[in-house]
């Protein structure tokens, strides 16, 4: 229990430190809930290989800061987080942005029970982890923005998600390094609105949103 704690309150300061060089607003709640994400997802990590980022430390900036710096472009209230994984960014976000709702969707069923038993543990109540392959998925409700981080090319991401949301709604892909060829092959029947760049905190590399929209039919 005392090398749990000590390890939550060494998370805390990483996460403390980075948020220090930001303009986001992160409670004392939803930094000790965001930790204990990452103590979760470290103690998953070991039979379930839900992710390559072996170092709790590491996953606090490259999973959980590396998400929340989105949190400030969510502006609408139903999102789909698609190819999540073990919840990234989907939950950061969740916890972030406690009046939005996501749905988490993943193929794997592994990922699913962890983000399921995350859910229960930290009592998110607004996520709804789901398996299924992102092209057999019908939400049952209006999805306002689609999200990826880590998920496929753009080309691959709009083929597949085409039919999650209609001209109102956004596509969000999460990008390190923007390729000028891949956001000039866009398919047809989609509008790159803006490329936003992310200022992440203690993370090497850069980091950019596309936005992306459907045309609307007249």
């Amino acid at each position: 229990m005392n090398i749990q704690y000590s390890l939550e309150n060494e998370l805390l300061s990483v996460l403390k430190g980075s948020l220090k060089n930001s303009e986001l607003v992160v409670t004392e709640e939803q930094q000790l809930q965001l930790i204990r994400y990452v103590l979760m997802l470290h103690k998953w990590n070991k039979a379930y290989n839900l992710t390559s980022v072996r170092d709790p430390q590491q996953m606090v900036i490259k999973h959980i800061v590396d998400s929340i710096v989105v949190a400030p472009l969510l502006d609408k209230v139903h999102y789909i987080d698609v190819g999540t994984g073990p919840g990234l960014p989907g939950i950061p976000l969740a916890i972030m942005c406690p009046d939005k709702q996501f749905i988490l969707l993943d193929s794997l069923g592994k990922r699913v029970r962890f983000m399921k038993q995350v859910a229960y543990d930290l009592k998110i109540n607004n996520i709804e982890p789901v398996q299924s392959r992102v092209e057999d998925f019908m939400p049952n409700v209006k999805i306002d923005g689609v999200l990826s981080r880590a998920f496929a090319s753009l080309k691959d991401m709009l083929h597949w998600c085409q039919h999650l949301v209609d001209s109102q709604g956004v596509f969000l892909a999460l990008k390190g390094q923007l390729s000028t060829d891949e956001l000039e092959c866009l398919p047809l029947g989609f509008i790159l609105q803006e490329t936003i760049k992310l200022d992440v905190p203690g993370l090497e590399g850069e980091r950019h949103i596309v936005k992306i929209k459907k045309q609307s039919v007249s």
